[in-house]
């Protein structure tokens, strides 16, 4: 961080809009792997009860963790505000929006009393996993991802850029994780997916490709180099199209083209292997996989 402190302080360094890119992304990024580590301990792990699944949340939670530390070192790095950035969740209305809109789809899941073994609840816990791993870390995390990787390309900021690129190799991993334990419920419980479910889950990415192109919109409103709120709209819908195909539903964006042909390898599933691949393949040749 030392190169990236010296650019921070540099008077000339950085434009006032690629500091707002870099306070925003911080200050949205620390509170939603917060919230995702918190989901996952306090609600996802109670209703995926296979052993392996359960390995797998609990490494993703300590990698969370881990997440939430590199952007708190990232801040006291750069002497930045503690307040400003990690009460922007609750302060700064771009940020607050993805917080806010991902709040409710845990209701089920942590409510001790909720159970599945019915279709409807199933149905709740279907919907509530899309929501946060299709769109909360498959779709609210692009943006935010591409600005800053994008600065590290023009050699700014690269101590933050480098962790970020790490954790977005993390979190592609654990939204594929999610995606495959989404189909697998799909596979085990057909009647759970349902036409107007269907429409349900296409209105659902619709509305976060909205969100998130607000979100873009207000952490950069005059645009930066090689970026801008136009480029992201379009990016947006690329992705959603893709999550909408992982899932089986039918893409939303006709046309729709990766604007950031530097960041297709890291949206390049074939070379996103990982090691859970092999265990979704044995569930579905051998055995149920087994959820609460």
């Amino acid at each position: 961080m030392t190169a990236d402190l010296a650019l921070w302080r540099d008077p000339n360094g950085l434009t006032d809009d690629e500091r707002t890119v870099i306070k925003r992304n911080l200050g949205f990024f620390a509170s939603a792997d917060s919230l995702v580590a918190n989901n996952l301990v306090l609600a996802v792990y109670r209703h995926i009860t296979n052993p392996e699944c359960r390995q797998y949340l609990l490494r993703q939670s300590f990698e969370e963790a881990v997440h939430t530390h590199a952007y708190q070192y990232c801040v006291e790095s750069l002497g930045l505000d503690e307040g400003e950035i990690f009460n922007m969740y609750r302060e700064l209305p771009a940020v607050a929006r993805k917080a806010e809109w991902a709040l409710p789809f845990t209701q089920h899941l942590a409510d001790p009393n909720f159970h599945t073994g019915t279709p409807e609840n199933d149905q709740k816990l279907l919907r509530e996993l899309i929501a946060f791993y299709v769109v909360f870390e498959g779709i609210f995390f692009y943006v935010g991802f591409a600005q800053i990787l994008s600065m590290g390309r023009r050699n700014k900021m690269t101590g933050v850029a480098e962790q970020f690129q790490y954790i977005l190799r993390d979190e592609s991993m654990h939204m594929n994780f999610g995606i495959d334990v989404i189909n697998q419920i799909k596979i085990e419980n057909p009647h759970l997916w349902t036409a107007e479910f269907q429409q349900e889950m296409v209105e659902l990415i619709r509305d976060a490709v909205e969100i998130e192109t607000q979100y873009a919109r207000d952490t950069m409103p005059r645009g930066i180099l090689g970026l801008n709120a136009p480029m992201f709209e379009e990016y947006l819908q690329f992705i959603a199209n893709r999550r909408c195909s992982q899932i089986g539903l039918p893409e939303q964006y006709k046309g729709a083209s990766n604007p950031f042909p530097w960041m297709s390898e890291v949206l390049d599933l074939k070379k996103e292997k990982n090691f859970f691949e092999t265990r979704v393949t044995e569930y579905q040749t051998g055995g149920a996989l087994s959820w609460d």
